[in-house]
């Protein structure tokens, strides 16, 4: 490689992306001597502390200097590679340390020491000695772990952006939408330029854009990984890669050879880093490999901890692996602190874990802790805390489906799966996950067919979340086989519920005089016997709801104190959410539009505190009636487009309530008349647009702030490029490099670099394939 500027070597690729990350280096080298970037083999701390020195270089008149470890093993040669680095010879028999601070005492300059992970010591008694005895040496470490120095900066280096979807069906298919173009994504612009390398012509787009994204997160947004994803371009499809991934250490192989070993393949870049853990780090790493996603310490304790590893272990293993970056802790989520592995990192750890013969057993212990987690939402989740179970249940979304994916593949499991399914009926309908709960209570039911107590219950909650799907057929066959079981098992409690829930399916099926029958027993059931959960106070709303629709708007009216007693009582919000729903509706019904607006946002305030996804779209279709009964047809659209895009991936939108689709049906029809069809179609399309808490805030009536988020110019707009910017965009087009742009218009290479930088930025791009993508475009 080409020496610049002292010793730092050339770039052999492209640098790409990590604006953000150099920006922030060089903010904290201006406050700070000694800055370490941390990070997992293959996230690009090296890459990233070569490009701030590049920039950084010429504050220094002495020079950037790198000193490369990786190759070192003997830690008495640290100052050797130093003095070799910098291009010094020691003529005199004092100590190197003596001759080193002598020629750094009066120097300015910095010095770059890569890949410090396995001379740790040795690099933090270097470091320790000369940042007091040279005042103008400035240091920028690359290590796994941090020096622990006395003002030492430590600074995790993040994995690449990937695209933030908000979920994934079953099928492991994305879902959700993100307003950015696949491109300006780091890892899939990475991706872009290195796949074009080996495949000239290759490009993102809509054809391939899916993949590309399935298969940088499924790599972490890690820049090893990525880029030696991108080389088996040369013989496979994203498509192929993406399939191939289960075996991602034999297949990202092949990387750049004139690389340090342990980054020419995946897995010699992770085995470096199990190599530097002790040996009961390394066993609870391959125990740590049976979570999906984060977790805290409690469940890293319950999981791992054995006879031979007690809690105490567990903790002291969980510290040291998060000081080496095989762990990283979750930012952003409060208390208690999560911990989160890579999943190449996880991966290599399950490996291991299934050499040592533990799997089955770590996995079971796995299963157990979040089974008795299933068991505590039941309880915990009627009252006050309703918000921290709701937001626990999402943070370790995917280690339920891993406990429950457990109970349903190993044998003997079934009634695990069943009663873990049924137990978290919390999460399936007041966290608005309706799909997974179908699909999870389905393939218990189908595993566990016993005509017992359990069976009964699963089929209840199933039968529950068929209703509120919409799918109402469906429905009253799992009810009627509940209550069929329930009767022969004798358990009231579950026949009491499963006449509650096939109330309300006969309510959406519009036979109000079955429904409000059923519902006048269940009531009497549920009183009976005393039972004190949220579904008990849902049967008051079901019934407030009957006597709404029948016109008795005075008992409607009792019912729904009475609830708010029994909320009150039990400090309970969600059941009180749904309360002010249906009083709500019941208002509007009655034609007291103030009064339904004033209850409606009542209970949108709750449900959006609670994070309820399937209460906000119900609220926000009130919300919408009510718009269109005052008048205001273009928030009824809007509201209308926001509603039917949040009901798309629950189910049937409205429950497939017939009286809210008769309202609806009737706003509509006043609004496509007042406003046109394609005043209509506008406004529904902006309110599809919204993300959920604008969305609500349109309810709520709150006047948002302009988004202050700067866009990428419009396809049709002119960007504001200068003249020489414009000259240098259509070299870049040609393929030409910076130093033949250079010569082609008789400037310098660094100006070039400079206008290269600037139309990047003004563009909104990350890379020169995207530059070159916009001249074709434009000119």
């Amino acid at each position: 490689m080409v020496s610049v500027s002292g010793g730092l070597p050339g770039e052999p690729t492209s640098f790409v992306g990590r604006r953000q990350a150099v920006a922030e280096v060089k903010r904290l080298m201006s406050a700070s001597r000694l800055v370490t970037l941390t990070g997992a083999g293959g996230v690009g701390k090296s890459r990233l502390a070569l490009r701030v020195a590049r920039d950084v270089r010429r504050a220094f008149p002495q020079g950037a200097w790198l000193i490369e470890l990786a190759k070192l093993q003997d830690p008495s040669l640290l100052y050797h590679a130093l003095f070799e680095a910098l291009e010094l010879r020691n003529r005199s028999t004092r100590a190197l340390d003596a001759v080193l601070i002598e020629y750094l005492v009066d120097k300015r300059l910095l010095l770059v020491l890569d890949n410090c992970e396995h001379l740790l010591d040795a690099c933090s008694e270097l470091v320790s000695r000369l940042l007091p005895a040279a005042p103008g040496v400035r240091f920028l470490v690359t290590s796994r772990q941090s020096l622990g120095v006395a003002g030492e900066h430590v600074w995790p280096v993040p994995s690449l952006s990937v695209p933030d979807v908000t979920s994934t069906n079953n099928n492991g298919e994305l879902t959700g939408n993100d307003p950015r173009q696949g491109s300006q994504y780091e890892s899939l612009a990475l991706f872009e330029e290195r796949a074009t390398a080996v495949l000239p012509g290759f490009e993102l787009s809509g054809d391939n854009e899916i993949a590309v994204t399935r298969l940088c997160q499924r790599l972490d947004g890690l820049p090893l990984a990525i880029e030696l994803a991108a080389v088996q371009m040369r013989v496979l499809s994203v498509e192929e890669i993406v399939a191939r991934l289960e075996d991602r250490y034999r297949l990202l192989t092949s990387g750049n050879r004139g690389a340090l070993p342990r980054h020419q393949t995946l897995r010699a870049a992770v085995e470096w880093s199990f190599d530097l853990c002790s040996e009961q780090e390394r066993v609870l790493w391959a125990r740590l490999s049976v979570f999906a996603g984060g977790f805290d310490l409690q469940a890293a304790e319950s999981v791992c901890a054995d006879e031979g590893m007690n809690a105490q272990d567990v903790f002291t293993g969980v510290a040291g692996l998060v000081q080496k970056s095989v762990l990283t802790r979750e930012k952003g989520i409060g208390s208690p602190a999560r911990y989160r592995m890579l999943e190449t990192i996880r991966q290599f750890g399950h490996e291991r874990l299934v050499d040592n013969g533990k799997e089955l057993i770590v996995r079971r212990q796995h299963r157990d802790h979040y089974f008795r987690f299933a068991e505590q939402l039941y309880a915990g989740c009627f009252g006050p805390d309703q918000k921290q179970w709701s937001q626990r249940l999402r943070l370790d979304r995917a280690n339920l489906w891993r406990a429950l994916d457990f109970c349903l593949t190993e044998p003997g499991e079934s009634r695990a799966a069943i009663r873990m399914a049924a137990a978290l009926w919390y999460y399936w309908i007041a966290c608005g996950c309706l799909r997974d709960g179908r699909y999870w209570l389905g393939r218990a039911l189908a595993k566990h067919t016993q005509p017992d107590r359990d069976r009964a219950w699963a089929l209840c909650i199933n039968g529950y979340i068929a209703g509120l799907q919409g799918d109402i057929a469906q429905s009253i066959v799992l009810l009627d086989e509940s209550c069929a079981l329930a009767r022969q098992s004798g358990d009231e409690r579950v026949l009491a519920h499963a006449t509650q829930f096939l109330g309300m399916t006969y309510l959406l099926k519009g036979d109000l005089a079955t429904a409000t029958t059923m519902w006048d027993r269940s009531l009497a059931e549920h009183r009976a016997l005393d039972e004190l959960n949220c579904l008990t106070g849902i049967a008051y709303i079901h019934r407030s709801l009957a006597a709404a629709c029948l016109g008795d708007l005075d008992s409607a009216t009792d019912i729904f104190r009475e609830c708010q007693k029994f909320c009150a009582a039990h400090g309970e919000q969600w059941v009180m959410s749904w309360a002010l729903w249906a009083i709500s509706f019941a208002r509007l019904i009655d034609g007291d539009l103030s009064e339904a607006r004033a209850r409606i946002r009542e209970a949108l305030r709750i449900m959006q505190n609670l994070d309820d996804l399937l209460g906000q779209p119900a609220c926000l279709d009130v919300a919408a009636v009510i718009s269109a009964a005052e008048g205001d047809v273009t928030q009824f659209a809007r509201l209308l487009g926001a509603s039917d895009a949040m009901w798309r991936p629950i189910g049937n939108p409205r429950f497939g309530f017939y009286a809210f689709n008769e309202l609806y049906a009737e706003c509509e029809t006043r609004a496509r008349r007042s406003l046109g069809d394609s005043a209509f179609d506008a406004a529904y399309e902006q309110g599809a647009q919204l993300t959920i808490r604008r969305a609500v805030g349109e309810a709520l009536g709150e006047k948002t702030k302009p988004s202050t988020t700067v866009s990428a110019p419009a396809a049709s707009a002119e960007p504001s490029l200068t003249r020489r910017e414009r000259e240098t965009a259509m070299l870049v087009a040609k393929g030409m490099s910076n130093k033949g742009i250079a010569e082609q218009l008789v400037i310098s290479p660094r100006t070039v670099e400079s206008h290269v930088e600037h139309i990047l930025v003004k563009l909104g791009f990350n890379t020169r394939t995207q530059i070159a993508t916009w001249v074709r475009q434009k000119f």
